[in-house]
């Protein structure tokens, strides 16, 4: 029970992190969108916004009834409460029909009842004895009439209602030089805090609503196999196409800014190199028996998250520990492999499942002439009209059966299992599957739905390869092996080298 809780709180947590992380990389657009709020509320303001002039006029409330004649008595304080209830009173007679009705006849002014009554307000001076009227007008001068004609109407309206009582004057109306709103600064402060809290929710929301993979806690939270390597990100695009790409290019490398990084092979960068031979160490220790040969299928939920190219490196890695590795194109409706790698697309995986060609120079060696450790592959052939059943067929059985006895390793690059069936029709012939997840790319929903397919159809499952990641996606592991490569393997300047020999 303790770890259940432990978790949830590391969960919540990675959320917090999460959302923090995207608000700072926003920080620029809330800060540009909350300025912008801010200019638009002040500019409606001074343009929209009619300025409101006040004029007050206060009263002090006269009980009478406390002194008689040249008589003084002392005033208790049950007095004064009396006194005290009655600005209510007072406030009361004002708002009145007749009383507002003698003050416009009074002030002269072209106002009806409910324009002058919305026009003033009246309230009692910090629970005082004195009560202020204040009256609101777009015009000064008005503002100052309506003021001075309730100094001296409602005085004489009290004392004829209410006997022993009476309303003085303490201080009379003044024509106000200023307007009492609207208030720029003020206003344009909320328009800043309006801009920053809604930009605020916008990030926020769009965050909570994101299901884009971004790290391994993503895959890890969504879907039960375990990342068995994160790749980096060796070469992000080049003319806005992903090297990634599913079928887009025709050369396992990328030229960028005049230097061509190489994709495949023993020459790709180091720490990408180091992912794989992990993947490769990993994937070894996940069967008990190094005798048999183990088929490998590899997928992934989404076309161009680098399944492709993962075998072809995987494939690679391992026939450089002298194990005979075989890589089998399988996805016959857009094939690749022969794009990475110099294969002969004429003969094929489909031609030889069909009958139209025999295994003789079915399989083809990939790697120079003479290298004892190069693997050897087979190209998808033509595209059949009927993939799924091919894949699943007899001959196909037969096939990979016979293979065994010749191979140590063999990898099936096998379709997208999210948008076509046959990598779930191949994922029976299989010791275990890889599943292939880009950063930025894939999303949890479409990797959940990935590996529910394949427990569905009882295919083991070894792991997820997280691909093209970035350093604070794939945790520690490229950033480490960075560092280790730039200490230790000369990732220094021509110059800083020659002073150090």
């Amino acid at each position: 029970m303790y770890d259940n809780i432990t978790d949830k709180n590391e969960e919540i947590e990675v959320d917090l992190q999460r959302l923090l992380g995207a608000l700072m990389k926003k920080a620029w657009l809330i800060g540009i969108v909350s300025v912008v709020c801010a200019v638009a509320v002040f500019l409606g303001t001074v343009f929209f916004v009619a300025p409101q002039y006040e004029s007050t006029a206060m009263f002090y409330v006269n009980n009478n009834s406390l002194s008689l004649g040249e008589t003084s008595l002392s005033i208790t304080s049950s007095d004064i409460s009396a006194s005290k209830s009655l600005v209510n009173t007072y406030i009361v007679i004002l708002n009145t029909r007749e009383s507002l009705t003698d003050v416009i006849d009074y002030a002269g002014v072209d106002r009806t009842y409910a324009q002058l009554k919305g026009m003033i307000s009246a309230e009692a001076v910090d629970s005082t004895q004195v009560f202020r009227v204040v009256v609101t007008s777009e015009d000064p001068v008005e503002a100052e009439k309506i003021a001075d004609a309730i100094a001296y109407v409602l005085p004489k309206r009290i004392s004829s209602i209410i006997e022993g009582t009476s309303a003085k004057v303490v201080d009379s109306a003044v024509l106000p030089a200023s307007p009492s709103s609207p208030s720029y600064t003020k206003n344009a402060m909320i328009g800043l805090v309006l801009g920053f809290a809604l930009m605020v929710m916008y990030v926020v929301i769009r965050e909570l609503m994101d299901v884009t993979i971004r790290t391994e806690e993503d895959i890890t939270r969504c879907c039960k196999p375990p990342v068995l390597t994160s790749v980096p990100d060796m070469e992000i695009h080049t003319k806005g196409e992903h090297y990634y790409g599913y079928g887009q290019r025709k050369n396992p490398t990328v030229k960028t800014g005049g230097k061509q990084t190489e994709l495949v092979g023993g020459t790709i960068s180091f720490a990408a190199a180091e992912s794989y031979k992990m993947l490769r160490t990993k994937l070894q220790f996940s069967f008990a028996d190094e005798g048999n040969c183990r088929i490998i299928g590899v997928s992934s939920a989404l076309h161009g998250e680098g399944k492709s190219l993962t075998a072809v490196n995987l494939a690679y890695s391992m026939s450089q520990l002298g194990k005979r590795v075989l890589l089998i194109d399988c996805d016959m409706r857009r094939p690749s492999l022969a794009e990475k790698m110099p294969l002969n697309k004429e003969v094929g995986l489909s031609d030889f499942l069909t009958g139209q060609n025999s295994s003789d120079n079915l399989i083809q060696r990939c790697g120079i002439k003479g290298d004892e450790k190069a693997f050897h592959a087979i190209a998808s052939g033509r595209v059949p009209p009927n993939p799924m059943e091919l894949l699943s067929s007899a001959r196909m059985e037969k096939m990979l059966t016979l293979l065994r006895d010749k191979y140590d390793y063999i990898i099936l690059d096998l379709p997208p299992v999210g948008e076509v069936g046959d990598a779930l029709a191949a994922a029976k012939l299989t010791d275990g599957m890889l599943l292939v997840v880009r950063q930025h790319y894939c999303n949890r929903i479409v990797l959940n739905s990935a590996a529910r397919q394949f427990e569905f159809v009882d295919a083991k499952m070894l792991g997820i390869v997280f691909n093209c990641t970035s350093e604070e996606g794939s945790g520690y592991r490229s950033r480490y092996y960075t560092k280790y490569y730039k200490k230790y393997y000369g990732y220094q300047s021509a110059a800083k080298r020659t002073r150090r020999s």
